[in-house]
């Protein structure tokens, strides 16, 4: 059984809508017998049809985990595990965090709650995602990664041939959470963080004038990657925000052509329990992407 309360955006929006949006891994066949077999309530009123819902509603699904989270349809697999950590391959389509169907809600369906993510990397992003599986490997990986002793390596295929086969790039991005948009800046600006992008060009194919970039996030600010190779125009393919709408269809991407595919452990301090990760690199075979 679930309990949901309707936030704003779903006023007068069709209760399928926000539970799709919800549990994007539901069974819909499951979904639908639930209806039909008055399963699911409104403010605690048994209902058959997927009627109107407003802002403040309580749903109460009455449905089994097993049909909400549906672990095999978003293809999620383990890349590296071991008694301290998991690394798996979140698919786009899919939040690391932020609802109750997210990959971390997935994850703790199956291992329990004290597997926690350790990083996130956007919705539409594919690839690597580091979690711990205690507390002590959760405080130390988050000691990494603000220390700067954990890297997270990103492909992207982008439109354009960069003239500069290396570059490391500054700039200043605002977040405008109402937009759900970034905005980039290369002056200091109010209300702007610092933002470092570091890029390598591994190959480049000048009739279709695209190219596929390895990049090292010197910072991690959201939609940072996508963002600021616009700003310098060269667009990830297939970015339906960022990117440019007729060259996504010329190249028939309807997602974005980037992955999280290399995380490397470059500890430089006593890592407890993790020292054995010292050195170690968790990456996806390029080939197969």
């Amino acid at each position: 059984m679930k309990k949901l309360n309707v936030p704003k955006k779903y006023n007068n929006k069709k209760l399928s809508t926000f539970v799709f949006d919800t549990f994007p891994t539901i069974n819909k066949n499951s979904w639908y017998k639930a209806l039909r077999k008055k399963d699911v309530r409104i403010n605690g009123v048994r209902i058959n049809s997927d009627c109107l819902i407003f802002a403040g509603d309580e749903i109460t699904l009455y449905i089994t985990d097993n049909f909400l989270f549906e672990e095999n349809k978003f293809n999620i697999n383990i890349i590296f595990e071991d008694n301290n950590i998991l690394v798996v391959y979140k698919p786009e389509s899919l939040s690391v965090t932020d609802s109750s169907s997210s990959l971390t809600s997935i994850l703790q369906n199956k291992y329990g709650k004290n597997i926690k993510p350790c990083h996130r990397i956007d919705r539409n992003t594919k690839g690597l995602v580091l979690f711990a599986k205690n507390e002590m490997a959760l405080e130390i990986l988050l000691n990494k990664f603000k220390n700067k002793e954990i890297e997270k390596h990103y492909l992207a295929k982008v439109y354009g041939v960069p003239k500069k086969v290396h570059d490391i790039l500054e700039a200043y991005l605002f977040k405008d959470s109402k937009k759900s948009l970034v905005y980039i800046s290369d002056e200091p600006k109010k209300n702007y963080s610092k933002i470092i992008t570091e890029y390598t060009v591994l190959s480049s194919d000048k009739e279709a004038n695209s190219s596929i970039l390895e990049i090292n996030l010197h910072t991690g600010k959201t939609h940072q990657i996508r963002a600021h190779l616009a700003h310098i125009g060269f667009p990830i393919i297939g970015d339906g925000k960022y990117g440019i709408n007729s060259v996504n269809k010329a190249f028939g991407y309807k997602k974005q052509y980037l992955y999280s595919y290399l995380i490397k452990f470059n500890f430089k301090t006593d890592s407890g329990i993790l020292n054995y990760l010292k050195g170690k690199e968790i990456s996806l075979d390029i080939s197969k992407l």
